[in-house]
């Protein structure tokens, strides 16, 4: 079953990406990394950080973004989430009676 069922694809794939910590993430290299354009990227974390989910810091024109404690424990269950989705099985038809 497809997680887009319940959650938005896009923000879900931009938290998701952000919990890899192993670099910087720029919100030009975010949108890249996500499938996104700069434009959805910049207007989605800019309500995540009214959130408290991300912080970011600018470095001249470019700004850097990681999530918060808030954001890594809603990335923890936006994990779990898609996992129990991605291993239910999609439900089936009742068996029908066979006529005689």
């Amino acid at each position: 079953m497809d997680s887009s069922i319940i959650l938005k694809n896009k923000q879900t794939r931009i938290i998701m990406v952000l919990k890899d910590t192993s670099q910087n993430w720029y919100l030009s290299t975010l949108a890249k990394n996500t499938s996104t354009t700069y434009v959805h990227a910049c207007n989605f974390i800019n309500r995540c950080e009214a959130l408290g989910i991300v912080s970011s810091e600018k470095h001249g024109k470019i700004k850097v973004v990681k999530l918060t404690e808030k954001g890594l424990k809603l990335a923890e269950s936006l994990s779990n989430i898609t996992a129990l989705i991605s291993t239910t099985p999609a439900p089936t038809a009742p068996p029908q009676e066979q006529k005689p």
